[in-house]
């Protein structure tokens, strides 16, 4: 526990010098405050609820990660994030001309990192708190990063609604792409599904009881139908 609390200590210190040193001088103020409210939820939830439910090294390493990705996000603004700069200036070469990318891919990679990193800690609420076994272990997260994503493309638009202009459109972020948050969601959900993928891999290959798990998950727990059947026999009794 002691290790496990250092830990935690040294990934926070970590983050709050990267906050720091982001929240000097963004690209947009304004835009970089409504990135940041969600993050801000999410990491005090996270510090409020660690002696309640304390994830693993490996789930706060990957939340670590995300986080990190996204205020390099809030910062530069997603659209303007200089990724290929950086990547010209390492390499010589242009990623976007490679690629024969017309936008800034950022807010993409960002999305598909959301599930791939993102889905890990996921499973492992899921398999601790709802005691999620076999199929359902490897389902929840996918479903939950596809609903979450939804939800957020939900509050960007709603956002961009409420507060309009320029700042509207600097948290949108769509660059002009009218299907800009179904790929979003979509790559989410990649990620998500690449993520599932490889812990469906390694535990079948390493867990004896891994087939076992996964047919018990999907036997029928209450032969007994509920709806009307079920309310009918509550008023029975």
């Amino acid at each position: 526990m002691a290790s496990s609390d250092r830990y935690l200590a040294i990934l926070a210190a970590l983050f709050g010098v990267l906050w720091i040193a982001l929240a000097i001088d963004p690209h947009d103020r304004a835009d970089w405050a409504l990135e940041n409210a969600l993050a801000v939820v999410f990491v005090v939830a996270l510090a409020a609820t660690r002696r309640r439910f304390r994830f693993s090294r490996a789930s706060y390493t990957l939340i670590f990660v995300f986080l990190c990705i996204h205020e390099i996000g809030a910062h530069y603004t997603y659209a303007l994030v200089p990724y290929d700069a950086w990547i010209r200036a390492l390499t010589g070469q242009s990623l976007n001309e490679a690629m024969g990318w017309q936008r800034n891919h950022f807010d993409r990679f960002a999305h598909f990192l959301y599930g791939l990193l993102l889905a890990y800690p996921m499973r492992e609420l899921f398999l601790r708190v709802a005691d999620a076994r076999g199929f359902w272990g490897y389902f929840l997260p996918l479903d939950v990063t596809i609903s979450t994503s939804a939800i957020f493309e939900l509050f960007e638009w709603g956002a961009a609604e409420l507060f309009g202009g320029d700042l509207g459109v600097a948290y949108l972020g769509t660059q002009g792409d009218v299907w800009d948050a179904q790929r979003d969601m979509l790559l989410a959900a990649l990620g998500a599904g690449v993520a599932m993928l490889v812990i469906f891999v390694v535990n079948a290959r390493t867990r004896r009881d891994f087939a076992r798990e996964w047919s018990e998950s999907l036997r029928v727990k209450i032969p007994e139908p509920l709806g009307e059947d079920e309310i009918a026999r509550l008023r029975s009794r």
